[in-house]
């Protein structure tokens, strides 16, 4: 099920919402994506496709989007073209096009979808939804680490009063 967003052009980011994560690709052109998929990477899959977290390989896919996408929502991203300048939409599909068939190390962490699309588009492998998640779990780990003091000051001090 597409989204409200533009017609992919050529070298544009898609993002594909899955159950609790986005999966991305690249448009190249005639409704075809490329993209970095696990093994359990599979439309439609919802929580089972989380399992490409234990995944350490993947292969470069060129697939129809409405096959990628499944019935999952989408929408062109090219949410870093303010920070990176895209290179030339040729540039991407011949580099995307080029690594189809491909067999590769894959991280959740350090090499995973969105670093690869990035890569294409920007010359720069990232990925935000790793930040935002290493963030999230450190504010959450703090906040849980002054619960856990203060619990353990208050048990102390009930103690001392009694």
């Amino acid at each position: 099920m597409a989204s409200a967003s533009p017609r992919p052009k050529i070298g544009d980011l898609i993002e594909i919402f899955r159950f609790g994560y986005s999966h991305w690709a690249i448009y190249v052109g005639n409704g075809y994506v490329v993209h970095l998929a696990p093994p359990s990477e599979i439309a439609g899959a919802g929580a089972s496709s989380v399992l490409s977290a234990v995944a350490n390989r993947a292969i470069v896919k060129k697939e129809l989007l409405s096959k990628v996408a499944g019935g999952d929502r989408y929408r062109v991203n090219n949410k870093h073209d303010d920070k990176y300048p895209p290179l030339p939409a040729n540039k991407i599909v011949k580099q995307a096009e080029e690594w189809v068939g491909r067999k590769v190390q894959y991280s959740l962490t350090s090499s995973n979808c969105e670093h690869f699309v990035n890569q294409l588009r920007y010359g720069v492998s990232r990925s935000d939804q790793v930040r935002d998640t290493v963030t999230a779990v450190t504010v959450a780990s703090s906040v849980l680490a002054a619960l856990g003091a203060l619990g353990l000051a208050l048990a102390r001090s009930r103690r001392e009063r009694q």
